[in-house]
């Protein structure tokens, strides 16, 4: 969970969605558990009491290993979330 050096927001965490059940994360690394053998979609959002922005999805394939979620500089930006740099599981 990367947040810009420069945003014109404070004090505002990420939601990580999963199965549909928001849980309040930080920003930084973080480790969350889904099944090794299934498809999952999760998502983020951050929330400052009025609204929701910088929203993202991505569905985690089985052979992803870690994703990454930059959050943007302005609230009514979407956010994005991708497989982190050498993140994909080796192939035999």
């Amino acid at each position: 969970m990367h947040k810009p050096w420069f945003a014109l927001y404070a004090g505002i965490r990420p939601t990580l969605v999963l199965a549909g059940r928001g849980q309040p994360t930080q920003w930084g690394l973080g480790t969350w558990q889904v099944p090794a053998d299934e498809t999952v979609t999760l998502g983020v959002f951050l929330f400052n009491r009025l609204w929701r922005f910088g929203q993202a999805e991505h569905t985690l394939a089985p052979d992803d290993l870690a994703l990454e979620y930059r959050a943007p500089a302005l609230p009514f930006l979407p956010g994005r979330i991708r497989p982190a740099p050498h993140s994909r599981a080796p192939h035999a």
